[in-house]
């Protein structure tokens, strides 16, 4: 099994996984700012030019989230997808509601802050996937009350998915989660594990330290 990544990208969150069930993998780092992404044998196993790509024998997978649940279902017996038909389903509902209803907006914010050439920035943009965001949060911040992992009493392949969405908006230095105090606890808890993988400002530390800049 291979896992071509990128640290602070959404690689994160099939890293995460691999290391909280424990089987073996063949990392293979990619260098985006090099644009290897973008290289004509990269292109083979993703025409999209996007991480993560997980190879699995004759299986090449792209797609976080569609990876991260492949995982789960492929080594059952950590329980990261309930065998409960209704719990399933909402697993697979916090999965898909992290990666729409927030990652979408923290994107854009991403994309208008920092990523895009500044003379290709939207600052309305900005305040508007701001909005979105918020909304959606405030909806997770209330199912969290009380709670230790999103689904159920054990947790579950959407809290990786999940937590590495919420660091991604934590490092938007936007205070987008200013105000869910109980997605924060979430996140931090989540993280201390002691099979986390770096954080994305870590991550992004690391590498600045391996390149010298």
């Amino acid at each position: 099994m291979k896992l071509y990544e990128f640290g602070p990208t959404r690689s994160t969150r099939v890293r995460w996984i691999l290391q909280e069930l424990g089987v073996a993998f063949e990392a293979v780092s990619i260098d985006m700012a090099g644009r290897q992404h973008q290289s004509p044998g990269f292109l083979k196993l993703n025409p999209a030019g996007k991480l993560p790509v997980l190879v699995d024998g004759d299986l090449v997978l792209t797609e976080s989230v569609a990876i991260v649940l492949y995982l789960a279902e492929k080594y059952p017996d950590l329980g990261f997808l309930p065998t409960d038909p209704r719990l399933r389903a909402e697993a697979y509902r916090w999965s898909l509601f992290a990666a729409t209803e927030l990652e979408q907006p923290v994107w854009r914010i991403a994309k208008h802050t920092a990523i895009l050439p500044e003379e290709e920035r939207i600052a309305a943009d900005v305040a508007l996937a701001r909005r979105d965001f918020l909304a959606m949060a405030a909806v997770l911040e209330r199912h969290m009350q009380g709670r230790a992992y999103v689904v159920g009493d054990s947790i579950t392949a959407a809290d990786f998915i999940l937590a590495y969405t919420l660091d991604m908006a934590s490092v938007t230095r936007l205070g987008l989660l200013a105000e869910c105090p109980a997605l924060r606890v979430y996140m931090e808890r989540m993280y201390a594990r002691p099979r986390a993988p770096l954080r994305i400002a870590e991550a992004f530390r690391a590498l600045r330290s391996s390149t010298g800049t």
